[in-house]
């Protein structure tokens, strides 16, 4: 998504922790996440084709908490997918929807994250 690297970039170098939940398969991740050094930023990812549990299913979000360490009120989840934020939300997340990165750096910036 443009502009989404770049956020990613100001996030990391804020020091901000940085997880991520992913809906790609096992057979393919590998070669995926090499040739998209970004991903490289995130401190840990849940691969739902690793893990055979998708986004939206209310256990993957469960399951990164779990891994990941922080309470769901004081994690933040985007994605681009409506149903995958209101499943994140439904499990207490913050979510927000990416529709583009100034409007998610506006969301950001109110979260205390920027």
């Amino acid at each position: 998504m443009p502009g989404m690297i770049a956020l990613v970039e100001t996030l990391a170098a804020d020091r901000v922790p940085l997880f991520s939940i992913t809906n790609f398969s096992a057979e393919f991740w590998p070669r995926f996440r090499a040739a998209a050094p970004v991903f490289e930023r995130f401190r840990g990812i849940v691969v739902s084709g690793v893990e055979r549990i998708t986004k939206p299913d209310p256990s993957i979000y469960a399951l990164a908490l779990a891994r990941f360490g922080p309470d769901a009120e004081h994690a933040v989840f985007i994605d681009d997918r409506a149903d995958n934020v209101d499943a994140a939300i439904a499990a207490g997340l913050r979510g927000h929807v990416f529709v583009d990165a100034a409007t998610t750096r506006r969301f950001l910036h109110h979260q205390g994250l920027l």
